[in-house]
């Protein structure tokens, strides 16, 4: 029997278990924020060791946590050596997850299993992966392959604040150095391209009064309302900016979050709002903070008597395919191909992920995992998020067969 065919007859006969496994990941919480992701961190850990994986342990300190917006976090490391030579492969995927929302129909840490998908916050981005690579190490282990090298498996928890405490933390104090790196995606695409994003915070300081003399006070609301007309109007022009990257789209410009007032009769002395600024790889991120802070200063302006501050809380570079990765895109499409009776190319995304961090290392690094053809059809950060359980059998060999390649000896 062929390296490949045994890679096939163990997951075959894992299924039920990989399976299982991923439903105990998907029924501990592990919502952030507000990002206490050690207990799951804990019991990932405990099911890794089950399966016979030694797992290291990295627990973020509290301090630092706290600074990046959470609780508390612990990263988690498995290494598997195949002889003393050859490249080293981490394969990257996280555990935390956006809070469940409002709409479910189902219980979203059930995990329950409804016409061959499972439900469940978490379940396809990306705690699915949890499953895929931990497996596809596992029928590796098993197919009797000559290789030499290394895989590592990289579960984090803090993608959904930034990532600057999971793999950035992970590769800045030298815990892994690896030479490919493989992030969690979608099984019907090999992404090595994705959009940068910049999330700005505007402060607008008025003076308060009493709602009876509003004269009498600066009103941060009326402020505010004009910086945010001016930023509707820009970004009008950002759909004339198109990539050339296949799935990227335009720039898009969002405002998600704003708080202000101190009460219904009185004029409110601050407002804040925080929007969301996706740029495209050929973007020059600096290029483009600089001109949203114009449009506000601009804006601004015509409100001599408050102040108005931008602070930056959040800026991701755009992912671009580096040198070196062309290997591992051309295995990922080409066994994608087959397993999946379709052709996969390699394409963009107009999302941000933990993939550049690595990439901001010099590491070759490309998205690829369990999951539908799209974050729609997954649910993903809506009510009801899936996963179909064919396509976590499908994308879990096509990563074995991928690491297989890569790794054959000689």
């Amino acid at each position: 029997m062929s390296y490949e065919a045994r890679i096939r007859a163990f997951l075959d006969q894992e299924r039920e278990a990989q399976i299982a496994f991923l439903a105990e990941l998907v029924k501990v919480p592990s919502d952030n924020p507000p990002g206490d992701c050690r207990p799951h961190a804990e019991r990932a850990a405990a099911l890794l060791e089950g399966l016979g994986f030694t797992v290291e342990r990295h627990p973020v300190p509290e301090e630092l946590a706290r600074a990046n917006g959470m609780v508390g976090a612990t990263n988690l490391v498995v290494r598997r050596r195949f002889g003393e030579v050859g490249p080293v492969i981490a394969l990257n995927a996280h555990g935390d997850v956006v809070p469940p929302g409002e709409g479910w129909t189902r219980d979203p840490y059930g995990a329950e299993v409804v016409d061959g998908w499972m439900y469940g916050r978490g379940v396809a981005v990306s705690k699915s992966d949890f499953a895929t690579y931990a497996w596809a190490l596992r029928a590796l282990e098993a197919s009797g392959a000559p290789l030499a090298g290394t895989v590592e498996l990289h579960f984090t928890y803090d993608e959904e604040a930034g990532g600057e405490i999971g793999p950035a933390y992970l590769l800045a104090r030298g815990i892994s150095r690896p030479n490919l790196a493989l992030g969690a995606g979608f099984s019907y695409g090999v992404t090595t391209a994705h959009n940068g994003c910049l999330h700005l915070e505007v402060e607008v300081k008025g003076r308060a009064a009493h709602a009876a003399m509003p004269f009498t006070g600066v009103d941060a609301l009326e402020v505010a309302t004009g910086v945010l007309t001016a930023l509707f109007a820009w970004r009008k022009g950002l759909g004339a900016k198109v990539s050339a990257i296949p799935g990227i789209g335009s720039p898009q410009l969002t405002v998600g979050l704003i708080t202000g007032g101190i009460n219904t009769n009185v004029v409110p002395d601050r407002v804040a709002f925080r929007l969301d600024r996706r740029m495209i790889p050929e973007e020059n991120p600096a290029e483009a903070e600089a001109e949203l802070r114009q449009v506000i200063a601009q804006a601004a302006g015509s409100f001599p008597d408050a102040r108005v501050e931008v602070r930056r809380i959040l800026l991701a570079e755009p992912l671009k395919p580096l040198p070196g990765g062309a290997k591992l895109v051309e295995a990922l499409c080409r066994h994608a191909s087959r397993v999946m009776g379709e052709p996969v190319a390699a394409r963009g995304v107009p999302l941000y992920t933990d993939a550049r961090h690595y990439a901001a290392h010099g590491i070759p690094v490309v998205l690829y995992g369990a999951g539908p053809r799209s974050i729609e059809e997954a649910n993903a950060h809506r009510a009801d998020e899936r996963l179909p359980l064919s396509d976590l059998r499908k994308a879990t060999e096509v990563v074995a067969l991928t690491l297989a390649e890569l790794l054959r000896a000689g």
